[in-house]
């Protein structure tokens, strides 16, 4: 069952559900989430962006990400997937301009809502995979990158200290 706007304070309330910092807005189905830098997607090109709000989700949540329809409406695709039940960190998100002009997104703005959903009963086994505890944008860790590391964080810096990034 998705949770309404009342249902996800309550979770908060209760810890089932955390956001730091805060997040901005409540929808009557689901949470806003704001992207964590300054940034341009020019036209054909794709960009990794992470959630400004650190998440953490309990064992009885999952979550679905949906790119706001505004983004939409200017050509942005967004690859977006579960959040399963017990991960914990910031939610890195593929953007892609199809449009023929750049897209803008200040640091703060609203960019992916996420929707909570009840599971029937608490999974068993939560999730304690390769981007737990994620921090900034983190590229995929499916594959060794060509020196036989597993690829890391692209970047983390302070908030304050993004600059504007041009993709």
């Amino acid at each position: 069952m998705s949770l309404s706007d009342n249902e996800i304070r309550k979770a908060a309330r209760k810890g089932e559900f955390k956001a730091s910092p805060r997040f901005s807005k409540i929808n009557p189905a689901g949470l806003d989430l704001r992207v964590d830098r300054n940034l341009i997607i020019t036209p054909h090109k794709q960009a990794l962006v992470a959630s400004l709000e650190r998440i953490e989700l309990s064992p009885n949540l999952v979550g679905i990400l949906h790119i706001r329809s505004s983004l939409a409406r200017e050509g942005i695709f967004a690859s977006l997937a579960l959040v399963d039940p017990g991960f914990r960190g910031q939610l890195t998100i593929s953007l892609y301009n199809a449009g023929d002009r750049p897209v803008k997104l200040k640091r703060g703005e609203r960019f992916i809502q996420l929707s909570l959903f009840r599971l029937g009963k608490p999974a068993e086994k939560t999730y304690n995979g390769r981007y737990q505890e994620s921090t900034g944008v983190v590229r995929s860790r499916r594959r060794k990158n060509s020196t036989g590391v597993e690829c890391k964080v692209l970047y983390s810096v302070q908030p304050s200290k993004r600059p504007e990034q041009i993709i």
